[in-house]
């Protein structure tokens, strides 16, 4: 599977994860995705992040993508979907004429992570620096702020990043 997938140097692909269509992920330099990882979702994944153990990215069979930014990670059992059922306006079911989805591009910007267990619903843009908390549920066109840290089920702002301090260590390392 992983000759399919096009990759950067340094990249590792966990023995028990499942790639439904590995033609459509593109992963950069210095990449992990952890055992037990499902994706079945098109994916762009920037160099230097981590994809824990037990994280699923699906929904949308290609037609979303989901991307993530330089030096960012998604924590163990996270749940990131590109398209999923209206629970409030419709029938819950697959495949179903008539049934609209909420569906959308998801995609988190350089520096940013997501605790885990978090579930992340479609159609959002996680800016710059954010951190998400263990725990939290992003509903669908969340109004994020750059370099701030937010948590809880219904998620909401807890308080800004130390972004001097991440791009310190950054230079440090020569990536700013």
């Amino acid at each position: 599977m992983e000759n399919k997938i096009k990759h950067g140097k340094d990249f590792i692909l966990g023995k028990s994860a499942i790639i439904k269509k590995p033609e459509l992920i593109e992963v950069g330099d210095n990449v992990r995705i952890a055992e037990f990882c499902y994706v079945s979702s098109a994916c762009k994944i920037g160099s230097n992040c981590e994809i824990a153990f037990g994280v699923s990215i699906a929904g949308g069979g290609g037609k979303y993508t989901f991307t993530m930014g330089d030096y960012s990670s998604l924590a163990a059992g996270v749940r990131m979907w590109l398209a999923s059922n209206d629970y409030v306006n419709d029938l819950v079911a697959h495949n179903v004429p008539f049934v609209k989805e909420i569906e959308g591009n998801v995609t988190m910007d350089k520096y940013t992570g997501i605790g885990s267990n978090s579930v992340v619903m479609p159609n959002n843009h996680i800016p710059e620096g954010v951190s998400i908390g263990a725990l939290s549920f992003v509903p669908s066109n969340f109004p994020f702020k750059p370099w701030t840290v937010y948590a809880g089920s219904p998620i909401k702002e807890v308080k800004p990043r130390n972004k001097e301090n991440i791009l310190k260590i950054l230079k440090l390392l020569g990536e700013e």
